[in-house]
């Protein structure tokens, strides 16, 4: 296509089609979806303030206030771009202007669409955050709850995609908890450092006007300042910082989902999905295939990405007000909210009614040579062997029952471990049968972990209580910000009322 057919297509005046197309459409859509409400709480604060500041007179302050609440939200919400107007902030602004007249235009006095557009987006992360943290919490309750019920199930881990030890099947449940967790304070961290207001940097060099910084932010409900009024119209760290913890929590929770999925394969056999989780084959009539797990994997991935695309898209542009890092880059971020916390809600729903195979899980950590780990501790703890010592004899043993075809530990012959032991160290160690029969029994290995964070059962129910604290913790977190989000909306509206009176 040559220049002229572009100009042709495009015509003269603004906007050109394919800006519209590219551009300005999907910004208006994505805007009225999700930056409706906050803008309107701004227009109240920064009104509130004007008048407060003596900017505005009453007369003004009661119509710009009329104009505000006669704004029919639904139909701006349902609207669709025209060009008309350049965006979501103009046709806002003209509406406001048919209810109000030209007085509304002081509305705008010390305010660019700058600063207001940086504290639109922190405002937006704050509730997306939110989102995303009542779904954690409720993945994190929910692996907690599990982590208690199956403190003393016997499981059978894995190093290196290897059995490796015996332990308890709450003992996991309570790591991925925990670093869910870890995950969740992440995102709590990147709400408090989002969590200040841009409003009073204007375009970025503030304003000759005696306006009240602090007040503005106290009725959106920020904890504080974007002080420096460059730095509120052009940093970006506070939207990189919630991607970087979004971006985590998608990572790590995918990691826990190849797991789910491997155990739920027949050859593993440890889990069985609910029924509302798994789908039938078109052709095989006895498939049942868990691909509630496999979605989630995928779409833990997607989050990630639309998380990263957010960093891609900050990296290399102008440190300023600049819409490389505005209306086209937020919409990552929402969306990477958006599929995280459809798909925490869906692993909650999945674990929580996912059926253990308990008697295979016990059964293969008995049959399995993870115990060896626990019989060269025993040859150290009750037989006066160093570990180096004792970690030849043991493997000696392993490699010969392994040489026999011996699966099963429970067959290793207590005489044999002495043979070899008396052939390592030169002399007999004083362990009985039984001694070295308890050493090779996995409830035993589990038993003995009483160390701190260890897989004994007794470890892990008092683990699980703590974390049922931490749960209680999050929640009320959520609660409280949430409630003084609402409380300072419902405030808004109340004062803006007034000043009609």
């Amino acid at each position: 296509m040559n220049r002229d057919e572009i100009v042709d297509r495009d015509g003269d005046a603004f906007p050109g089609e394919s800006y519209t197309t590219a551009v300005l459409r999907p910004a208006y859509d994505e805007a009225k979806r999700m930056l409706l409400p906050s803008m309107i709480q701004i227009h109240r604060a920064h009104l509130l303030m004007l008048h407060r500041a003596g900017i505005l007179s009453d007369a003004d302050a009661a119509a710009i206030a009329a104009s505000i609440d006669g704004l029919d939200l639904d139909a701006l919400a349902a609207s669709e771009y025209t060009g008309e107007f350049e965006d979501l902030f103009f046709t806002v602004e003209h509406e406001m202007m048919r209810i109000g007249g030209e007085v509304t235009g002081s509305l705008h006095t010390a305010r660019s669409r700058n600063d207001m557009g940086m504290t639109l987006y922190r405002m937006v992360m704050r509730r997306q955050l939110l989102r995303v943290l009542d779904a954690a919490g409720e993945l994190y309750e929910t692996l907690v709850r599990m982590g208690a019920e199956h403190a003393d199930t016997l499981s059978l881990e894995h190093t290196h995609t290897q059995p490796a030890q015996p332990s308890t099947l709450g003992h996991r449940f309570l790591a991925i908890a925990d670093v869910l967790g870890r995950d969740i304070r992440r995102v709590q961290q990147a709400y408090e450092s989002l969590d200040y207001s841009p409003l009073g940097g204007a375009a970025l060099t503030g304003t000759g006007f005696p306006i009240d910084r602090e007040d503005v932010a106290r009725r959106l409900g920020f904890r504080g300042l974007v002080e420096n009024s460059y730095d509120a119209v052009a940093a970006t760290d506070y939207i990189a910082h919630a991607a970087i913890a979004l971006q985590l929590m998608a990572i790590d929770t995918g990691r826990s989902c190849v797991d789910f999925l491997t155990w739920c394969t027949a050859e593993f056999g440890l889990y069985r999905v609910a029924a509302p989780y798994v789908q039938i084959s078109s052709i095989m009539p006895q498939k049942r295939n868990p691909v509630s797990i496999e979605h989630s994997r995928s779409l833990l991935s997607a989050a990630a990405a639309s998380a990263g695309t957010v960093l891609t898209m900050m990296h290399n542009t102008p440190f300023g007000d600049i819409v490389d890092t505005e209306d086209d880059l937020q919409p990552y971020a929402w969306r990477a909210v958006d599929t995280l916390t459809d798909v925490l809600h869906l692993l909650t729903g999945v674990l929580g009614t996912i059926q253990v195979n308990t008697d295979v899980m016990r059964e293969r950590a008995l049959a399995s040579f993870a115990n060896a780990t626990e019989l060269a501790d025993t040859l150290v703890r009750d037989g006066g062997l160093t570990f180096t010592q004792a970690h030849r004899v043991v493997s000696r043993v392993v490699r010969e029952a392994d040489a026999a075809g011996v699966t099963d530990v429970r067959a290793l012959s207590p005489e044999r471990v002495h043979e070899v032991a008396a052939e390592v160290v030169g002399h007999d160690v004083p362990l009985t049968a039984d001694d070295l029969a308890r050493a090779l029994n996995a409830d035993n290995f589990v038993a003995v972990r009483t160390s701190t964070g260890g897989a004994a059962p007794a470890e892990v129910a008092r683990m699980a209580e703590a974390r049922a604290g931490t749960a209680e913790e999050f929640r009320a977190w959520r609660e409280g910000m949430r409630t003084h989000l609402d409380e300072v909306a419902a405030e808004l509206v109340s004062a803006t009322a007034a000043l009609r009176k």
